[in-house]
């Protein structure tokens, strides 16, 4: 255990507590100065030179003064520019993908999670490596493509090399014309040396909310277990870009604590990385506290309204214009909605958040880490998106091309992703109305399907698209740019 209780000599002090207080003070301050407030959006434009789309984000007290703000004409126009700059830069495509829980086995005593070791409630399960299998078939028969794999922190019932195994079984199960092309990874903190087995064993993107930055209140709902300890919890993703995973994903819990100071806290650290790494995080995380075994969301007092949710959404999506953005199924269908519009680039569909839930016909509930709110099914949620004029994506191939950390971003500053990952979300979608569609999303996959391809720039990359699609169409799969 000592590897979990010696912290960093510099403690995380690149989250500075009195300067988010200073930043915070600033914007109540200006939160109405609306001649600051344009100066603000106008930086945020998305500026064209020649071909060249880019923009230049803002620092987390710039992007605190809009949050702030309570001008109803001023918050119209952030909220158009979210809009401009998820359309510019990520299209009309949202990536797809389901979590998978392996354990719910966990020595930590989180005062927000039900799997906290003191709560004797629920049933502890962990999932042998065959039930992983009649998971994973249970996920590919859906559609899915991608799993984001979830597990309690317990050494004993958890260690990195049952984290191990289980990615190479996944990877390994190649089921009719299923097959989970990339694994990410939601784990507790650990060291450089297993984040490097982690990266070997291939995975896409590293996964690690931070819950609060506010060190005070993390401390107080963390008293007890490994991830009792700040500075370590804060630091991983320094270790795990040191190992060389350079994909990595940050997340706040919002209702925890103050939101403002959450959002200014997850961009400062989203700058850290940036400063240090030369990239920044390859996506934000936004789920909000929710009801759960043993677990009452009124007993936090920092729950924010919808409104206010999905305004932060846009402020973020301002702040970090290339750092792709996850809503999950904690949120209702309505507020997923709104959220796609003003920020949101990846979704999961289809989800249960219990050990073991995929392989039972009925959804069980009594190992679920938190209660699901939008109940669709996978079809159901791909035909939701293509009404609203979305392309479902089940696209890795970033991922399995080596376009990650800073080669992604250059990728999306460079205003190729319509040139590649546009086509790709209409080859994967294609793969998923052939082998696994209902009718009725069938038949409107494929009228999208046309319609988007016209809307690739470069005609070689059309009629490869075009070219592609037919030889899905006579049963080949896995194309990709």
């Amino acid at each position: 255990m000592a590897d979990y209780e010696i912290s960093s000599p510099y403690a995380s002090d690149f989250i500075k507590h009195e300067e988010i207080l200073e930043t915070l003070e600033y914007a109540e301050r200006h939160k109405n100065d609306t001649v600051l407030i344009d100066e603000i959006l106008n930086k945020a434009k998305p500026k064209r030179e020649g071909k060249k789309l880019s923009c230049v984000g803002l620092s987390h007290r710039e992007a605190s003064v809009l949050l702030a703000c309570e001008d109803p004409e001023k918050n119209a126009e952030m909220i158009a520019l979210a809009e401009e700059i998820k359309r510019e830069f990520y299209g009309n495509r949202i990536v797809l993908f389901a979590p998978l829980y392996l354990s719910n086995y966990c020595i930590n005593g989180c005062l927000y999670c039900p799997y906290h070791l003191k709560n004797k409630h629920i049933p502890r399960k962990k999932l042998s490596q065959e039930e992983i299998r009649a998971e994973v078939i249970a996920l590919q028969d859906m559609g899915h493509k991608r799993l984001a794999i979830e597990a309690g922190e317990d050494p004993v019932h958890n260690p990195i090399d049952y984290i191990l195994e289980s990615i190479e079984t996944i990877y390994s199960i190649k089921h009719k014309n299923g097959a989970i092309r990339r694994v990410n990874v939601n784990i507790a903190a650990t060291t450089v040396e297993e984040y490097k087995l982690l990266k070997d064993a291939g995975i896409g993107t590293y996964i690690l909310f931070q819950e609060t930055y506010h060190k005070d209140g993390y401390e107080h709902l963390h008293p007890t277990g490994p991830k009792k300890d700040y500075a370590w919890h804060t630091e991983a993703m320094d270790r795990a870009m040191q190992a060389g995973i350079d994909d990595v994903g940050l997340g706040v819990l919002f209702g925890l604590d103050k939101y403002r100071y959450e959002f200014a806290a997850l961009l400062m650290h989203a700058e850290h990385l940036e400063a240090v790494y030369g990239v920044g995080p390859h996506t934000i995380s936004v789920p909000r506290v929710k009801k759960a075994e043993d677990i009452d969301p009124a007993a936090f007092d920092n729950s924010l309204t919808d409104e206010l949710f999905t305004k932060l959404i846009a402020c973020i999506r301002i702040a970090v214009p290339y750092t792709g953005m996850i809503i999950s199924t904690r949120e209702s269908e309505a507020v997923r909605e709104q959220a796609l519009r003003m920020g949101i680039s990846q979704i999961s569909g289809g989800s249960r958040t219990s050990v073991g839930g995929y392989a039972e016909a009925e959804r069980p509930h009594d190992t679920e880490q938190f209660d699901v709110s939008d109940q669709r099914t996978l079809d159901e949620v791909v035909d939701w998106l293509m009404k609203l004029e979305y392309i479902p994506s089940f696209c890795t191939a970033c991922y399995r091309a080596g376009r990650t950390g800073d080669r992604f971003m250059e990728l999306c500053k460079s205003g190729q992703i319509s040139n590649c990952c546009h086509p790709n979300a209409l080859l994967t979608l294609k793969e998923y109305l052939m082998d696994y569609a209902s009718e009725t999303t069938k038949k409107r996959g494929e009228e999208l399907i046309l319609k988007e391809l016209a809307n690739i720039p470069t005609d070689n990359v059309r009629e490869k698209t075009r070219e592609w699609i037919e030889k899905i169409n006579s049963g080949e799969r896995d194309f990709r740019f």
